[in-house]
């Protein structure tokens, strides 16, 4: 288990608003109960749980309910300081009354302080159950819906495997231990909140799916909760200075990676070397690549398909499974599954070795299962390899590529299709010099991904659309998720590049409420328009979404003409650190270790 610094990509409100929260808790507890509560509140202190008794008559029940016996006044207190620790924990939630409800539940007299933190969790787990296992109660003979709870199913298995990572976690750690895994727990529990939005949005739009959000809504306020008090656990220790353990100490260092020179690129290879060759130079030689198995076309490895390479895998495997698939265009979907963990793919090329499908939704199915190529088992790292859906423009969501791998990695990649090619679905990702196509909401999705050295080419939609690079879909705003393009180049295809004047191209739209992007040290063609992005529907999310960008350079990148939302900034050097793959991600601890190439700070 890797061990994080606590970091939630908050909006500057949004840090400022629980900072004068937490100060008032603290201000209140010290006034009520002196160090007691608020030692309480972050499970410091085990004798507000396993109070001694007064006498041997202590155990005994009060006899009125106005009594003034010790007995009385000592279960009193050991209630009061039990509900107190409650209180105090569920005061910066967003629904407190769930909040207080749901730790009462699992709450016992002697249980260990980190209970509370326990508690906050199992309370997911049942609520989370029991909203997904009503889909399985729906009698219909509509293959819409049929589809729905399907997907509904998988996701469910999703969400219990994260939740257990979760328990886990908290089961295997004290208090000091656990405020740095603080990033871990908030990761899993974000993906658990967009599994359930997942498994909502694939209900067709009508009383179904209203009653469906309707059966959500409780699983997802006690997940917010849950995100909110792990996250205390940082913070209040570190108010508190207990055990010498601070909140924000640095786990990593920056990289220090020296800027590329005129002989050479950033990765070592010379500039000389033609950029096809340089990509299959790294496939093979930088990661230091040799394949348990070999896919090709032709029958001269180990299996003609990639499919069949993954189906022979084996259950258990220490170190890195890895898979060679060599020139050749696979027309097959391809699911690495969660059961296939820390997988590494490498091909001869982004466009030689190519991966492809047409699925759909136009064709009746669901954008979830359109994905020609499907990533969920965790530590996936794919090098050189195309993912496309060629289903075309009129076909609408057709999706390329969908990643809900934590901890994945795309190096030198191409990613081509028309509307929601890359589906950024949940957890840890990034990506590193690929090419991603697209017109509507090509990149979308809740995980926490950065793109760093992309190029994010805007192809030509239909004639009445729009397109919009990011969507993302955060719905809880104590999520840890979000996109962030860094040092990328956003530039207009060559089928759009004559047509610019005539249709509008934007950075990003709020797919859900509390959408959070920002793009940094970035090249902004002209094409994108002034306003920078653009509605989703009324002012759906515009109070409460986070966009920012930083350092910026194009004939698009200006910002004086950009929206007037709130939730808009262009942001200072120092909260542009904070989107940097060392903080956002937590990188120094997982991509290195692959001999990824990353720029873990700034480039300016």
């Amino acid at each position: 288990m890797s061990a994080f610094q606590d970091f939630g990509p908050l909006s500057e409100r949004r840090r400022a608003e629980r900072q004068q929260k937490r100060r008032k808790r603290l201000m209140i507890a010290g006034a009520s109960v002196s160090v007691v509560l608020i030692v309480a509140a972050v499970g410091a202190a085990a004798v507000l749980y396993n109070k001694p008794k007064q006498d041997s008559d202590s155990s005994k029940p009060s006899k009125s309910h106005g009594g003034s016996s010790s007995s009385s006044a000592s279960a009193n207190a050991k209630d009061y300081h039990a509900n107190s620790a409650i209180q105090a924990l569920c005061e910066a939630t967003d629904h407190q009354s769930a909040c207080e409800s749901s730790l009462k539940k699992y709450i016992k007299p002697n249980s260990q302080p980190k209970e509370l933190f326990r508690a906050a969790v199992t309370a997911v787990v049942d609520e989370v159950d029991k909203a997904f296992e009503r889909t399985d109660s729906i009698k219909t003979d509509d293959p819409s819906v049929k589809a729905a709870i399907d997907d509904c199913r998988e996701l469910h298995g999703y969400a219990v495997d994260d939740l257990n990572n979760t328990l886990g976690a908290i089961n295997a750690h004290n208090l000091n231990q656990l405020q740095k895994q603080v990033h871990d727990l908030k990761i899993w529990l974000s993906a658990v909140a967009a599994y359930q939005q997942t498994c909502n949005d694939g209900f067709p739009e009508g009383e179904l799916r209203t009653k469906m959000q309707t059966t959500m809504d409780s699983a997802k306020n006690l997940t917010s909760n849950a995100l909110v008090i792990v996250g205390e656990v940082s913070s209040l220790i570190s108010a508190l200075n207990i055990a010498g353990v601070g909140a924000h100490r640095g786990l990593l260092e920056e990289e220090g990676e020296e800027p590329a020179t005129s002989s050479f690129h950033e990765d070592g290879i010379p500039s000389w070397v033609s950029e096809q060759d340089r990509r299959t130079l790294l496939s093979r030689a930088a990661n230091g690549l040799t394949p348990n198995v070999t896919v090709a076309k032709d029958g001269s490895g180990n299996f003609t398909t990639i499919s069949d390479a993954l189906k022979n895998m084996p259950k258990k495997y220490d170190g890195r499974y890895v898979i060679y698939v060599k020139e050749g265009t696979y027309q097959e979907q391809v699911l690495v599954d969660k059961n296939m963990i820390n997988v590494t793919m490498y091909g001869d090329g982004s466009r030689k070795t190519i991966v492809t499908g047409s699925k759909n939704y136009v064709d009746g199915v669901k954008t979830f299962q359109t994905a020609t190529f499907a990533v969920v088992g965790d530590g996936f790292l794919a090098v050189a390899m195309g993912f496309q859906n060629t289903a075309g423009a009129a076909k609408h969501q057709a999706v390329a590529l969908r990643v809900s791998s934590d901890r994945s990695i795309f190096l030198n990649c191409r990613m081509e299709a028309y509307q929601d090619t890359l589906y950024a679905h949940a957890h840890r990702q990034f990506y590193r010099g690929c090419v991603i196509l697209g017109t509507v909401d090509f990149i979308f999705g809740d995980a926490a991904a950065v793109f760093q050295n992309c190029i994010l080419t805007v192809r030509r939609p239909l004639d009445n659309q729009q397109n919009i690079v990011l969507a993302q879909g955060r719905a809880i705003p104590y999520e840890t998720s979000g996109f962030v393009v860094h040092n990328c180049r956003i530039v207009p295809d060559a089928d759009l590049a004559p047509a610019t004047a005539a249709i509008r191209s934007y950075l990003g739209r709020p797919w859900k409420e509390f959408s959070h992007t920002a793009i940094i040290e970035s090249d902004i063609d002209g094409f994108i328009d002034p306003d920078g992005y653009m509605p989703w529907s009324g002012d759906f999310g515009l109070k409460t979404l986070t966009y920012t960008e930083y350092g910026n350079k194009g004939a698009g990148a200006g910002t004086s003409k950009r929206v007037n939302w709130p939730g808009f900034k262009v942001i200072t050097k120092e909260a542009a650190k904070t989107y940097t793959p060392a903080d956002f991600l937590q990188a120094g601890e997982w991509i290195p270790k692959t001999n990824t190439p990353v720029r873990m700070g700034l480039y300016g």
